[in-house]
């Protein structure tokens, strides 16, 4: 095994780290919040002992597949957007299903590592309504009793916002409380902010949303839950213990590692463990999943 390779195992046993790409005059960062572990058979229904065990890579000393929770920070001409709001100071433990356990916290540090306040963003675009996409937007701020995020917009897709009933359902009412105020619905193919276009991609939940960033003769594509682990890059059929519709969520998920396999293309994977900026590249040599950075 070469010491690359070493490397890239090492990072796919621990949680992203702040990482940094530029796509011309954008600047998009990956700003960490804090980590979650995952049974992966739960979680990959269709996935099987033995594909784990001949990819001990993925998982930690307990057999959990490693993933990140946090957000995207896209920069422009001084202005500021974060995609999704990390989970927020709290823990989650779970004895059964896809979830083992999930913590947040770091966002603020984190954000404030890559030299911006929370009053600097001026809207949180969401991916979808689950709570570790929320947290901060619905958390105090450290010492106070407003969302740490309270000075921005909320931009959530126009059929997520209008299916709150759903979370409501799940006891997240306070949640839903919180955000109303701020928010503001977005529909498909949106500039929400400049070269940051809305894509609507419903099968997660039932209005998920993607982001697509372009810049410098590129594009990004935030994918927000369409792939939990970049192992799916590989099994675009594997769905997600998670998804609202399964199979709609597979049929998006093969198209959509096609377009990442696309000159230019960069996926972002907010769940991934420590390669959350990457292509796709299908040449049978190694994993689909190429670490923008590797």
């Amino acid at each position: 095994m070469s010491d690359l390779t070493t490397a890239q195992d090492e990072r796919l046993r621990r949680p992203a780290a702040i990482r940094s790409i530029q796509l011309g005059d954008t600047k998009v960062s990956y700003v960490p919040d804090g980590d979650v572990r995952l049974r992966p058979l739960a979680l990959l229904q269709d996935s099987t002992d033995e594909v784990w065990a001949a990819h001990p890579e993925y998982l930690d000393a307990e057999g959990h597949l490693v993933g990140s929770v946090g957000a995207l920070l896209v920069e422009h001409g001084g202005r500021a957007l974060l995609i999704d709001a990390g989970f927020g100071p709290q823990r989650l433990e779970a004895p059964d299903g896809p979830l083992g356990a999930i913590h947040g916290g770091a966002l603020p540090h984190s954000l404030a590592e890559l030299g911006r306040r929370p009053e600097d963003i001026e809207a949180v675009a969401f991916t979808h309504l689950h709570a570790d996409h929320l947290g901060w937007a619905c958390h105090p701020a450290p010492g106070g009793d407003r969302p740490l995020l309270a000075h921005s917009d909320y931009l959530i897709s126009e059929q997520e916002w209008d299916r709150r009933d759903l979370l409501e359902a799940q006891g997240m009412t306070e949640q839903v409380a919180a955000l109303a105020p701020r928010v503001r619905t977005v529909t498909d193919g949106q500039e929400i902010f400049p070269g940051v276009r809305v894509r609507i991609t419903p099968g997660h939940t039932v209005g998920h949303a993607e982001y697509v960033i372009t810049g410098g003769g590129r594009r990004l594509i935030a994918f927000g839950d369409a792939m939990h682990s970049p192992i799916q890059a590989d099994h675009p059929d594997w769905s997600a213990g998670f998804d609202h519709d399964p199979t709609r969520t597979a049929d998006h998920r093969r198209r959509l590692v096609a377009e990442l396999a696309e000159p230019g293309t960069i996926g972002f994977g907010v769940h991934f463990a420590d390669v959350v900026f990457g292509h796709v590249q299908r040449d049978g040599d190694g994993p689909a999943w190429r670490p923008l950075d590797a």
